[in-house]
């Protein structure tokens, strides 16, 4: 597809740099949301901070473009998923060896 953009005006330019940015960030939502859909709420990850230290913790929540991690000594993270591993080896811990939740999260209601 080719698109002589020297004969758009200054108006429609705009227009086009508008319609595509939007369509990158709907496109990065949907990349991101596919990569979520392979955590679960209450999974154990692990995940490599900013400052080189790998982090173990539990996802907590699931953010727009992504998680909320809280980790083992109970700082909060916003991780993207694309830079989540599920933890696969805990011991004995039946749940992980299963992928299932380690913990599960009370309703609101009651």
């Amino acid at each position: 597809m080719s698109i002589n953009i020297d004969q758009l005006t200054e108006a429609q330019l705009l227009d086009l740099n508008y319609r595509i940015v939007e369509r990158l960030k709907m496109l990065s939502q949907m990349k991101a949301h596919a990569q979520m859909l392979v955590f679960r709420i209450g999974q154990r990850v692990t995940f490599r901070s900013p400052d080189g230290v790998d982090q173990v913790g539990v996802i907590a929540k699931y953010n727009r473009k992504s998680v909320t991690v809280v980790t083992d000594v109970g700082q909060q993270w916003n991780v993207a998923p694309g830079l989540l591993k599920a933890v696969s080896n805990m011991g004995s811990n039946a749940s992980a060896a299963t992928g299932e939740p380690v913990f599960s999260l009370a309703s609101k209601g009651g």
